[in-house]
């Protein structure tokens, strides 16, 4: 089991009422998992829409099951963006 931070941001945050926390999950969907049950209700639909960075590098169309987390690393959960 790795050992990071999770970091939401806009709608997430507001979702989940914090800005980060840290996560213990081996890859992206045991943490998501984990975060939808600390925080559940508005967090899951939320999530359905987000895009993640792990470690920086984008997560794109790859199943978050096989997006493996390292020890000291971070999830960035990034919700669409208003703008232009």
């Amino acid at each position: 089991m790795a050992k990071g931070t999770v970091r939401y941001w806009a709608a997430a945050k507001a979702a989940a009422g914090v800005a980060e926390e840290p996560y213990e999950a081996a890859t992206l969907a045991e943490a998501l998992d984990a975060a939808r049950q600390r925080h559940p209700g508005e967090l899951a639909r939320v999530l359905l829409r987000c895009s993640y960075l792990v470690d920086g590098d984008p997560v794109g169309t790859r199943a978050h099951e096989t997006v493996r987390l390292a020890d000291g690393g971070t999830v960035e959960v990034l919700p669409p963006f208003a703008g232009g």
